[in-house]
């Protein structure tokens, strides 16, 4: 390779909008490495749900931090900002182009801004905090977190269950604010890395496309996944990978607590919660760039800003041998 190291890329967005798809694209015409940033694909045999790259995707382009835990194991956001870090690096040596892909913006919270050294989580108090949960509901417990610690409270949805269970676990488990924990931690990523979301503006055509999805997941399977991951007698519901959207309420009927039609219904309506609270970050995010991916000529327009934000980065040959085109063209 000749040229400037490769800057890092960062493609993200609500889930459905596109990004695995563009993805893999621009990896024909750059020689990308792909590193996923989702809390769910972490987990090995975790494949339908989570939209995993396939096989032939991954055999294509190297990607990275999938399949990388097992379900019963737990993954932070702290340590995902280690790893990624790390897998940056190494793909700027081997003169390739580190493209973050993927939805979870508490991991690209915690690789821009730093993260700060959280204590492990407790199965007991997430268990505890569950049962109070199911008691009053999460809105009660959001109320109870904005007495202990306001700045998160304000950060965090009231029905935002995962976030509210691990500000009041950091609360209860330290003493201290996890918003105070979280302050002067330094960034794990050390450049200004462009970043950019693809954001359907058509919100129902998104909500239809979600709908869909969740649809073909089941076609695919997606149920006799998640019973062979409750068979296995060493999970369940409190664990991080069981909490993930389209598993939880897959997991409910698998354990005789709804019929299979509520729990599709339940997952697809979870789905476009999930998406609903991605949007709202990156509204709250200034400095990414958004995308309309169902605008005419999105993808090419949105190369063209890469081959721009790679201006000077000059690899030998592309993906597979073949030439990258030059990024002034």
């Amino acid at each position: 390779m000749t040229g400037a190291t490769a800057p890092v890329l960062i493609l993200t967005g609500p889930t459905g909008s596109g990004k695995s798809d563009w993805a893999m694209r621009l990896g024909e015409r750059w020689p990308i490495e792909i590193i996923s940033v989702d809390s769910a694909q972490v987990y090995r045999g975790m494949d339908i749900g989570t939209a995993k790259p396939t096989p032939e995707a991954r055999a294509a382009i190297p990607h990275h931090l999938l399949d990388i835990l097992d379900p019963a194991q737990s993954y932070s956001a702290g340590e995902f900002a280690q790893d990624a870090a790390a897998l940056i690096g190494q793909i700027q040596a081997r003169g390739h182009v580190p493209l973050l892909v993927g939805g979870t913006m508490l991991y690209l919270r915690a690789l821009r801004r730093g993260m700060a050294q959280l204590p492990r989580a407790s199965l007991a108090l997430r268990e505890s905090i569950s049962a109070a949960a199911a008691a009053r509901g999460w809105p009660a417990l959001h109320a109870e977190l904005a007495g202990l610690d306001p700045t998160a409270a304000r950060r965090i949805h009231p029905h935002d269950a995962q976030r509210i269970q691990r500000a009041l676990e950091v609360c209860r488990l330290t003493g201290r604010k996890l918003s105070e924990l979280q302050q002067d931690s330094p960034a794990a990523l050390q450049s200004t890395a462009p970043i950019w979301a693809l954001v359907p503006a058509s919100r129902g055509m998104l909500h239809e496309r979600l709908a869909t999805r969740f649809n073909r997941m089941m076609a695919q399977g997606f149920l006799e996944e998640v019973r062979r991951l409750h068979r296995r007698g060493d999970l369940n519901a409190d664990h991080a990978s069981m909490r993930a959207v389209g598993y939880r309420q897959l997991w409910e009927h698998c354990s005789g607590q709804s019929t299979l039609a509520e729990a599709v219904e339940r997952g697809v309506a979870a789905t476009r919660q999930l998406a609903k609270r991605q949007l709202t970050w990156l509204r709250g995010e200034s400095s990414i760039r958004i995308v309309d991916p169902q605008a005419p000529g999105a993808f090419e327009s949105w190369s063209l800003e890469v081959g721009v934000a790679l201006r000077g980065f000059v690899p030998l040959s592309g993906p597979r041998g073949r030439i990258c085109p030059s990024p002034n063209n």
